[in-house]
């Protein structure tokens, strides 16, 4: 049997100053009586927890989600005893649920005690997109039960096998794989679409061609803020099967696999929203430049999606969107910058990188062809 591998010896001399205080118990417990560190101390102790807990606070969400418990409360305030005979949870481990809830800020208990929707929790319900994301992570938390087996790349994950439309030709053996894929991504294009156009201006563009933009909700959202823009989409034929009867009418249907076919040409700008992430740079440069042989010179391509931080990195993309992608087994989350290398090694030129005010949904790099 294998003994457990022995970490290194400790070398506080070899770390920042910072560091080396952090790694000293003498410091810890003088900080702890010193009026102007103890309040750091504690902030920084409070907020290790909030990472330790930080699973177990994602499942009680699940929880949350899946008995509706939001959106009974939606309704009207409740009892905990109401809530138990709509849940169907028994009172006491209903009473934890609760609470847990109401310590995530998503529900409050009012002056009589009865079980009311907090702002946040409101706000949950509001924002398209989130409740199918969190019921989405099921998928997700299976393939992180064993975490250490992952990261080595010993997991034969869920993911990879979740989303048809990066392997080709299971998209087109499974429609309904691929339509489950277009329903899940659609919800939460209306914020993509939404903080995309805050960061680029549309309007002096005549022709917009949407590639590999699923069931065309990001289009749906740009048309109804610019209403001279010609729309097109390019996409699997499975996929672009559950565009809506609506939007066929305002958007030109072009299918293809962007790995195996040309991308129409006739637009003067490009956007590929949330799809670089899914694929490998040796993919990621081939399909940049089928972008630049469909653009005209002084076309513009724009990239939308989650962003890693690069040199700092954001807690948002670097531990969510980055664990994801590595699930997927196809993709990784890129930097603004790195993805601004790949635009120029395409031949891309006033490459601009414009951070997203929610990089948790989405920043943008948008480049010219010279």
């Amino acid at each position: 049997m294998n003994a457990e591998p022995r970490p290194p010896p400790a070398r506080p001399e070899a770390q920042g100053w910072l560091t080396r205080f952090a790694m000293s118990p003498r410091f810890h417990r003088l900080a702890a009586r010193m009026p102007g560190l103890r309040g750091l101390v504690r902030r920084e102790g409070a907020e290790l927890f909030r990472v330790i807990s930080g699973f177990v606070q994602s499942q009680a969400l699940v929880a949350l989600v899946e008995a509706r418990v939001l959106h009974f409360l939606a309704s009207g305030p409740m009892t905990t005893e109401e809530m138990s005979r709509r849940v169907a949870v028994p009172e006491a481990p209903l009473e934890v649920l609760l609470r847990a809830g109401a310590a995530l800020k998503l529900v409050a208990r009012d002056r009589k005690g009865l079980w009311v929707l907090a702002p946040r929790g409101a706000a949950f319900l509001a924002v398209p997109g989130l409740e199918p994301m969190v019921r989405h992570h099921h998928v997700l938390y299976r393939d992180l039960s064993d975490p250490l087996a992952f990261f080595r790349g010993q997991t034969e994950t869920e993911l990879a096998r979740f989303w048809p439309y990066v392997f080709g030709p299971l998209a087109r053996e499974d429609a309904g794989l691929a339509a489950r894929y277009s329903r899940l991504m659609a919800e939460s294009q209306v914020l993509v679409a939404e903080d995309t156009l805050r960061l680029v201006n549309l309007s002096r563009r005549r022709h917009l061609l949407d590639v590999g933009g699923g069931t065309g909700a990001f289009l749906a959202e740009v048309g109804r803020t610019c209403r001279d823009l010609k729309l097109a989409l390019f996409d699997m034929p499975a996929v672009l099967a559950s565009v809506p009867a609506g939007l066929r009418d305002a958007v030109t249907l072009h299918p293809g696999d962007f790995r195996a076919d040309p991308l129409p040409i006739g637009a003067d700008t490009i956007s590929l929203v949330r799809v670089l992430y899914d694929h490998p740079d040796a993919t990621v440069a081939a399909l940049l430049a089928k972008v630049r042989a469909a653009l005209p010179p002084g076309g513009m391509i724009l990239v939308s999606e989650p962003m890693s931080g690069g040199a700092r990195p954001d807690p948002a993309t670097d531990i969510y969107f980055a664990i994801y992608t590595l699930a997927m087994r196809t993709g990784r989350t890129r930097s603004a910058a790195e993805i601004a290398a790949l635009l120029h090694g395409a031949g891309f030129r006033d490459i601009q990188q414009r951070p997203g005010d929610r990089p948790f949904v989405t920043s943008v790099v948008s480049a010219v062809r010279r």
